[in-house]
């Protein structure tokens, strides 16, 4: 049994700004590893190229290097040179499986609910550019803040390019928007630890599929926990 969003009235005289995050609040699962790998998998040298990585995780697991620099070594190593055409063509695979397969239910009854009431629908995600902005679009949203890539010309050098939007980052990202919507009602929703900070900023916030210690922190924060069904 999932909690459904109460969100279903007719469109609300004053819209309010909503932000979703992505993996694991909107999708099932993590979705960027698979686009790394699904990609990487056509041409077997890049599989292997992907092990470029190991440095940058040994580091990242001795506490040496965050999770911006881990994700920008990783699509450096697997995707470095590709061709912006070729990761296109890609998205158009990938994309609909995505939204066939990972999508929660309740997640797109929750994006199509605030949708029909008038608000500005914002997909905020660590994820990368590659395919984050299109996924957006492809569900609805408004507007996508996510992690920006590195290219060179027309290939892809995939380090990121600028901050990882990601904990704190998220709230300076929430702020930022909230500023062209003044006097806007925000309504977060998240699924970890990283999103605390930019859902306690919000008006209403509500964290999906919490577990133990996340949930007890969650409910003490007064926001609203709720159980969408895989």
């Amino acid at each position: 049994m999932s909690d459904r969003e109460d969100n279903s009235s007719p469109r609300d005289p004053t819209p309010r700004l909503v932000f979703f995050d992505l993996d694991g609040t909107v999708t099932r699962r993590d979705t960027l590893l698979p686009y790394v790998l699904g990609y990487a998998a056509r041409s077997g040298w890049r599989l292997a190229a992907a092990l470029g990585v190991v440095p940058t995780l040994l580091r990242f697991t001795i506490g040496r290097a965050d999770h911006g620099l881990l994700k920008g070594a990783l699509l450096h190593a697997a995707l470095g040179n590709v061709e912006r055409d070729a990761l296109d063509n890609w998205n158009r695979s990938y994309l609909p499986k995505v939204l066939r397969d990972d999508v929660f239910p309740d997640a797109r009854r929750a994006i199509e609910s605030h949708r029909a009431a008038g608000d500005h629908l914002v997909l905020m995600t660590a994820t990368v550019d590659l395919y984050a902005n299109a996924l957006g679009a492809l569900l609805g949203f408004d507007e996508v803040i996510s992690s920006r890539v590195r290219w060179s010309g027309d290939r892809l050098d995939g380090r990121l390019d600028g901050s990882n939007v990601r904990d704190r980052e998220k709230l300076r990202r929430l702020e930022a928007a909230a500023a062209r919507f003044p006097g806007r009602r925000i309504i977060a929703y998240g699924n970890s630890r990283p999103d605390l900070p930019h859902l306690e900023r919000a008006d209403e916030a509500v964290m999906v599929n919490a577990r133990g210690q996340l949930r007890r922190d969650a409910e003490r924060l007064r926001m609203r926990c709720v159980h969408w069904s895989i």
